[in-house]
């Protein structure tokens, strides 16, 4: 394949890119699972790439991980290097803006920005034309002198209009991007792959919008980089193929660590109002002469003291005193009715019937909305200003039609304000099932590859994500299988009620430090949480014997910080939560990480979103047994599990050793019904898994670093 940037891919590389191909062909989606560090991205890239080029198609590859981000990029190149492509790496506005404004003013100050170029050159056009009369009427021309008077009147409202417009709000950016000869920056875009920063820097240092001219470099390009929410949102989706000039069956979108898009379409999926919005908004229709007001006014002042009351009803004792600065679930839903916010809204309500009032709110705030609109773009206010109408009127519309839907579901939280002890809420349509975001992308493009190392089993991501009949691929470890050793240690089930246990703990502290102890390099482990992950950093530092390379990852710190720090040292130890962000998409290199060990089975904080999740697909698939559970919480678990299980052993000369602290990872888990999860793991990983007792770890680790000469001096002493 003439776009492979290297002598030759691997064998099951190979596979995966004929079958890629083939299935494009057929215009059929394919789910491709491969194991870390196999070449998943170039196996997707290099078919579609070649068949976009033959079918006059363009790639659109995104990643919801910034390291994957860097990699795409990586990769790109090293195929220009092969086979010219043209190739755009696209970030949102936010990250690219030279001036700091959000979305909405940026739109308006374009607008602004547009219009005064456009009356510029019409200016200079009238000029030419009126020159030109002045030689006309010299030679005596009849009528030239009537057209010419005609020309300067107009040339004098034009400039009186361009004295408002250049009062108003306009972008320096924008505005050299339309008026100066760009040429230059799309031969130097498209000379290599550009990083956004790239282009960042290059316009900052000539004064131009370099976000605009990426737009405009994307028309008709072989390859996009981007983030998923340029594809999950379907608003930005329709503007992003847009921008391409191209109709959805003339994109093939590749998505990596695609066991991610549930959640995140989940996430563009879910709409929130916040008591402050609606405030905002009645405010807003306190200062509106308009004959809409009271109506919108009604409706919206009964959803906010529903909201208030209903979660002024739904503390428990003692419960309000826990909330703080983030968003703490409060339960309102009922399986047999409307839930308790809409039960409440329904009888403070009186009107002459909300749809109807719903609608004249809807009116007036898009009439006021273009009110702030002109107000920017003429001058008169310096920012945007938003209409809380318009936002507090759709989402009431939103939550009444569609809160009693199978997938949506009506949740309110709340938090504390800032350095105030005011408690304010929140109501919220959370999204269950992402099909909704995910089913209308796959149906429209022409095909999709979904790629990672952890997609089985295929028959649950078709379904949780709506695609029909795909071509599936999975393709483990090509590395010598005697590189590897997997371990399952026979300690306690991590259950809550085991975790406060002095013998449990004792015997995982143990465990973790043996695998540090004889373990040639660095040693990663993985906790259900954050909070165990500080429980066994605290009992470890009396057991290490060098306590300045013990590292703990705490939510909220540097992530990329701790872990250069990490690699960087010889024999050291990380402890992190297997939800965060190590767990995949980072790559840990030879003795970066000898060993990873994960301790406990993580399963996701049963929060009342997560039991949603559960009961939204036992709905939705009622006719198989425990669906809620399998969908929601077993295949997910055991997903991230394995992909902790991949940071290690990532090329052919690599080895190492992976360790399952749990006994519902051995073969007694069959014994445990649904939480043993052993036989969630692909065939051929059960079969790697060897079973050993925790006091037998250290010389199952001895034995297997041994034979790999991988000790420096004399092995550890058991």
């Amino acid at each position: 394949m003439r776009f492979f940037p290297y002598d030759r891919p691997y064998p099951n590389q190979e596979a995966a890119m004929d079958g890629i191909s083939e299935a494009l062909d057929g215009g059929r989606d394919v789910l491709i699972e491969g194991a870390p560090g196999t070449g998943k991205t170039l196996s997707a890239l290099v078919p579609a790439l070649e068949y976009a080029r033959r079918e006059d198609k363009t790639v659109v590859i995104t990643t919801n991980v910034h390291q994957q981000m860097r990699q795409f990029v990586e990769d790109a190149r090293a195929i220009t290097r092969t086979e010219p492509i043209r190739a755009v790496v696209f970030k949102g506005k936010s990250s690219m803006c030279h001036i700091g404004v959000d979305y909405q003013e940026c739109q308006t100050l374009r607008d602004t920005t547009r219009s005064l170029v456009e009356r510029e050159e019409d200016k200079a056009e009238l000029s030419e034309q009126a020159d030109a009369l002045v030689d006309r009427m010299r030679a005596g021309e009849e009528g030239a002198a009537e057209a010419r008077t005609a020309v300067t009147d107009e040339l004098e409202d034009i400039d009186e209009e361009l004295e408002e417009l250049r009062e108003g709000n306009v972008c320096e950016y924008y505005y050299n991007n339309l008026t100066e000869d760009t040429e230059e920056f799309f031969s130097w875009l498209f000379d290599d792959v550009r990083t956004p920063d790239d282009v960042y820097e290059y316009a900052e240092e000539r004064t131009l919008c370099g976000y605009e001219l990426l737009k405009e470099g994307m028309e008709g390009v072989d390859l996009v980089v981007c983030n998923y929410h340029h594809l999950l949102d379907p608003n930005i989706r329709e503007q992003f193929f847009r921008w391409l000039d191209r109709d959805p069956d003339d994109v093939i979108t590749v998505f990596d660590e695609a066991h991610n898009i549930e959640s995140a379409a989940r996430d563009h999926a879910s709409r929130t109002l916040t008591e402050n919005t609606l405030q905002q908004a009645l405010d807003e229709l306190d200062d509106t002469d308009d004959s809409r007001a009271e109506a919108a006014e009604n409706v919206l002042s009964a959803f906010l003291d529903a909201l208030r009351e209903t979660y002024d009803e739904a503390f428990g004792f003692g419960e309000r005193e826990q909330v703080g600065e983030n968003w703490y679930d409060l339960p309102i839903a009922n399986r047999d009715r409307r839930d308790d916010l809409t039960l409440t809204f329904l009888q403070q309500y009186e009107g002459r019937g909300i749809d109807a009032e719903v609608e004249l709110a809807l009116q007036l705030g898009k009439r006021l909305d273009g009110e702030y609109e002109e107000a920017y773009k003429d001058g008169e206010t310096t920012t945007r200003k938003e209409c809380q109408t318009l936002q507090a009127a759709q989402f009431v519309g939103a939550w009444m039609a569609d809160g009693a839907k199978l997938g949506q579901h009506p949740m309110c939280s709340v938090r504390r304000d800032g350095g105030t002890e005011e408690v304010y809420g929140r109501a919220e349509l959370y999204t269950c099932i992402p099909r909704e975001v995910t089913e209308a992308l796959f149906e429209e493009v022409h095909a999709s590859v979904l790629m990672s190392a952890t997609l089985r089993p295929f028959d649950v991501t078709e379904d949780v994500l709506g695609l029909s009949d795909p071509v599936t691929m999975a393709y483990g470890l090509e590395y010598p299988e005697e590189n590897r050793r997997t371990l399952a240690v026979e300690t306690p089930a991590l259950f809550s009620s085991e975790r406060e246990e002095p013998a449990t703990q004792e015997k995982l502290t143990q465990v973790v430090a043996d695998a540090a102890r004889f373990t040639p390099g660095n040693t990663l482990v993985f906790f259900p949480s954050y909070a165990e992950a500080e429980r066994y950093h605290e009992r470890l530092q009396s057991r290490m014997e060098v306590t300045d390379r013990l590292f703990l990852d705490e939510a909220g710190t540097d992530t990329e910080e701790i872990r250069s720090e990490f690699v960087e040292s010889q024999g050291a130890v990380m402890l992190t939560s297997l939800w965060g962000t190590l767990a995949e998409g980072v790559s840990f290199d030879g003795d970066d990480a000898r060993t990873v060990v994960v301790v406990g089975v993580p399963y996701p904080h049963l929060s009342e979103r997560m039991e949603a999740i559960q009961d939204a697909y036992d709905r939705a698939y009622s006719g198989r047994k425990e669906a809620g559970w399998r969908y929601a919480v077993e295949i997910p678990t055991i997903r991230k599990t394995r992909q902790a299980l991949g940071r290690v052993i990532r090329s052919p000369e690599d080895f190492g050793v992976r360790v399952l602290a749990d006994k519902r990872y051995t073969r007694m888990s069959s014994e445990m019904g649904k939480y043993g999860v052993r036989s969630s793991f692909p065939a051929e990983e059960r079969a790697e898994l060897v079973d050993v007792s925790a006091q037998k770890l250290k010389f199952a680790m001895l034995n297997f670093y041994g034979d790999h000469d991988a000790y420096a001096g004399d092995p550890p002493r058991p």
